[in-house]
């Protein structure tokens, strides 16, 4: 993503030739430390001396002593602002019986990005927990939803009915039905859904 001139990735994995083509990172978001969302010899490849790196506890722990230099601890809850940008880490964890340790509470973080007066919200790995569900005046969400690991189309769905961001991409589905979670969403006329074709 890029905004006056800056350059964000949100959990960057497999290998720095992906990212060849676009512009080094400014900076680089991580929500969790599950290898496809974590990973540090992408991390080597594409990290420039500049770059900031936003993660949570756990991933700062494990990042090479060099990167960890240029890290950010982010707990759920915290805000920063850096460069004009507003960063607020969210919770982002499971509920459901069965998936609680995938994803335990207070481990991983989602994250809500603002620019000027727009607020973009990459949930990570999570469910459709309270913390999403009350967020407010979002304009685009990034949501994912995969079993076993995070959240039913429906669950992605009804927690985007309530918070009820302008435009939300489905990603990180993983074989999900986006056109399934599309049709409940468009229900509501003032959410635009974008289906693209993503992991």
């Amino acid at each position: 993503m890029w905004w006056n001139n800056l350059s964000l990735y949100v959990d960057p994995v497999g290998g720095g030739s992906l990212y060849q083509t676009f512009q080094a990172p400014d900076f680089v978001f991580i929500t969790h430390p599950h290898g496809d969302h974590f990973d540090a010899s992408t991390l080597r490849s594409i990290v420039t001396e500049s770059t900031q790196i936003i993660a949570p506890e756990i991933v700062v722990a494990q990042l090479p002593s060099s990167l960890r230099e240029q890290a950010v601890t982010l707990h759920n809850g915290d805000q920063m602002e850096s460069e004009g940008i507003g960063i607020e880490s969210v919770p982002a964890y499971n509920l459901s019986a069965g998936r609680l340790n995938f994803h335990p509470k207070g481990i991983g973080n989602s994250y809500l990005v603002t620019f000027e007066n727009r607020r973009i919200y990459f949930s990570g790995d999570t469910e459709d927990i309270p913390e999403m569900r009350a967020l407010e005046n979002v304009d685009v969400a990034f949501l994912c939803m995969n079993l076993p690991f995070t959240m039913t189309e429906n669950q992605a769905a009804d927690a985007a009915l309530e918070f009820r961001p302008k435009i939300v991409y489905p990603y990180h589905h993983r074989g999900s039905d986006t056109k399934k979670f599309k049709s409940t969403v468009g229900q509501d006329p003032s959410i635009q859904v974008r289906l693209r074709d993503w992991y």
